[in-house]
């Protein structure tokens, strides 16, 4: 479980989204932003209840299309497949942009080489055994909750602004003024604030590979985050009340404020601990997403040939060595695409893949599955039914633009579905749970997160 922490607390990588994401919020919702963050976190407990029992329900590398599939029908499971896709090669090469301007107070690189240069050691990383990597990660964890606390620390001893802007949030205005920020503002920022959160839910996808995953899954989706959340959400409310004033804030120039705040060496450190960060959440997700891709080739998603390769494992180290080469290597091209509406449209798969496992969670316990050995969330079906509603208000809330983008690939996925897995459906895409083969057993009750 520690090994599965350690690795998705990497993934959700705390100190990228601080570092990389959470700045473009500052730009769009001011002081709101930890308020946005904190709403999000709380429909994120909702969703870590549905992925803790979903996940334990049926540990499968799939993640959220297993899980989906097995409960909702094959056509169900590949549409949040496409979803879970999207995110997967889009995540890595957006927060390995960022590497370069943290490099910036030792050496000047051009951001989209470097980026592609992470990536490409990333993926060279999740070639290695799992353990292994677990141990690395968790190395560079050190370093990135290090930087945050540092940043929290000098935010909070430099306090600018009363801790009410929190709650009745403002955003600057231009020529000194500024103006408050709308429930629509924050609602609408609730898809960026669950991307900066996402990760929490990955464990579910290293379930195959970890000890007593019908009791350890729960117990990593629940911790990472708890802990995730707070290392994001106590420096966003350090920067918020520390910044010069609502411009300094609004451009996001989180290093750029540490070196106020303190002195160049302590910026120095905090920036090279982000560029860590960066190189750490990208190493993580092309181990984590290669498990995506290759249960799909398990399960026969692509021509047999393809499934031949994708699901082939290397014997000296373990890994779907073929499935992390089709992640890294496209995620390193992708670093020379302009990826601005490309955030947009992962925010949008993110909470659409969410919709799709609370629908799971309703009928999680009917027919066979009703007494499985799983975790059961607290509070059934009523979590999952708000959180249905809630995500669904979000999403009505998103730019036309990325809503229509996300559609149409959801679309052509459907007619790829129609036209080719579904003809052949006694051969292809047939979802498997390892699992599967031991005998139902009594369901265990939902336990604390202390346990």
């Amino acid at each position: 479980m520690v090994g599965g922490t350690l690795l998705t607390l990497s993934c959700l990588t705390p100190a990228s989204s601080l570092f990389v994401i959470v700045p473009d919020s500052f730009a769009t919702l001011g002081t709101g932003t930890a308020l946005t963050i904190a709403v999000a976190a709380l429909l994120c407990i909702g969703v870590a209840f549905t992925y803790s029992e979903l996940g334990t329900l049926i540990p499968s590398s799939g993640g959220e299309y297993a899980m989906v599939g097995t409960l909702m029908g094959r056509l169900a499971g590949w549409l949040v497949f496409i979803l879970s896709l999207i995110v997967v090669m889009i995540v890595p090469p957006i927060i390995a942009l960022g590497t370069a301007d943290y490099l910036a107070p030792i050496m000047h690189l051009d951001p989209q080489w470097t980026a592609a240069a992470v990536m490409l050691l990333a993926t060279a990383m999740g070639l290695l055994d799992l353990r292994a990597n677990a141990w690395i990660t968790g190395i560079f964890l050190v370093l990135e909750v290090v930087a945050c606390a540092v940043v929290a620390f000098l935010g909070f001893t430099h306090t600018q602004r009363p801790a009410s802007v929190l709650v009745h949030p403002v955003i600057d205005a231009g020529n000194g003024h500024s103006s408050a920020v709308t429930g629509g503002l924050i609602v609408a920022g609730l898809a960026t604030a669950l991307f900066i959160l996402q990760g929490f839910s990955t464990a579910v996808y290293l379930a195959e590979e970890m000890d007593n995953p019908r009791r350890n899954v729960s117990r990593t989706v629940l911790w990472t985050l708890a802990i995730g959340a707070a290392v994001v959400l106590i420096p966003v409310i350090a920067i918020t009340l520390g910044a010069p004033d609502l411009k300094t804030l609004g451009a996001g120039d989180v290093a750029g404020m540490v070196q106020d705040w303190s002195n160049s060496g302590v910026g120095t450190f905090v920036s090279l601990c982000i560029a860590l960060a960066i190189i750490n959440a990208a190493i993580v997700m092309v181990i984590q997403n290669s498990r995506v891709v290759f249960s799909s080739a398990r399960d026969a998603a692509w021509p047999t040939t393809v499934n031949r390769i994708f699901s082939h494992v290397g014997r000296r180290f373990g890994s779907p060595w073929a499935a992390t080469l089709a992640v890294g290597v496209p995620g390193a091209a992708l670093c020379f695409v302009n990826l601005d509406t490309l955030s947009e449209v992962t925010g949008v798969a993110v909470a659409a893949m969410y919709v799709f496992v609370a629908l799971g969670a309703l009928v999680s316990r009917r027919g066979e599955h009703k007494h499985r050995l799983a975790w059961r969330m607290p509070l059934w079906p009523a979590i999952p039914a708000l959180l249905i509603v809630v995500l669904a208000w979000v999403l009505y809330q998103q730019s036309t633009k990325s809503l229509v983008i996300t559609g149409a690939i959801v679309a052509a996925a459907a007619l790829y579905w129609v036209c080719y897995l579904r003809p052949r459906q006694e051969t292809h895409w047939v979802i498997s749970v390892p699992e599967d083969e031991q005998a139902p057993v009594e369901t265990v009750p939902a336990a604390p997160l202390s346990e």
